[in-house]
């Protein structure tokens, strides 16, 4: 399946310097909408979904700073750089006051734009992807929550350690099914070595500690391969 090209808004009153940023991050994967000017750009942000906007601070009818207040207005979170060929302490400081991700002086090298770009969208899908992360599970009778680190069933809270609380996650995301060893000591212990595996073992039984109290909820170890959290009683 082809991957989704991430979508620029370059904002650019220069004709012939617009046309060839466009050009260029085309070439490297970007789908790039060229705005003349600020009033355009913004007609353009309004109509149409970006992932991160390029906005030139001269500019007629609508000034980039402007426009930036405007697109944040719409979506506070969208990454936004700002081009100038001004190297002015006060117009730099007014960008990041906006929340301007980057403060790009022309002229500029092109390849360190490229990597910004990159960066910053790389940043935020990251983000996107954590916000979107399950972070409740039912076990049992039990309820987790592993933001709050807690494992509650009926009246009785029991607060968690970092360690038991990772592995416990892990055990839910691969609910019923085989959670491989070397995966998980690799993702929360590190490594795999001999002493981390010991130490995966006590936290187990840990574990299996706090699940007793629900004969329907096991975790199983599946011997040389990992462990299998196994649930009886389906999800509420």
């Amino acid at each position: 399946m082809e991957a989704i090209k991430s979508k620029i808004l370059l904002v650019e009153d220069d004709t012939n310097f617009g046309n060839v940023l466009k050009n260029y991050l085309e070439l490297n994967d970007y789908v790039v909408e060229l705005a003349r000017d600020g009033i355009l750009g913004l007609a353009a942000f309004r109509r149409e979904k970006f992932d991160l906007c390029i906005l030139d601070v001269m500019m007629p009818n609508l000034d980039g700073f402007s426009l930036a207040e405007e697109i944040r207005n719409i979506d506070p979170d969208i990454p936004l750089f700002f081009l100038t060929a001004k190297n002015m302490k006060e117009d730099i400081l007014n960008g990041y006051r906006l929340g301007a991700d980057d403060y790009i002086l022309k002229p500029f090298d092109s390849e360190i734009l490229l990597h910004k770009i990159k960066a910053i969208l790389k940043r935020n899908v990251e983000l996107n992807e954590k916000q979107n992360e399950n972070f409740e599970f039912h076990i049992g009778k039990f309820h987790f929550n592993s933001k709050l680190r807690e494992l509650n069933i009926k009246e009785q809270k029991f607060t968690l350690s970092p360690k038991e609380n990772d592995l416990l996650k892990m055990l839910c995301e691969y609910k019923n099914d085989l959670l491989p060893r070397e995966q998980a000591l690799k993702k929360i212990w590190g490594s795999d070595t001999y002493f981390n595996g010991r130490s995966m073992d006590v936290y187990i039984a840990k574990l299996r500690k706090f699940l007793k109290d629900d004969e329907t909820v096991e975790i199983v170890n599946i011997h040389g391969n990992g462990f299998r959290l196994v649930c009886e009683e389906a999800e509420a």
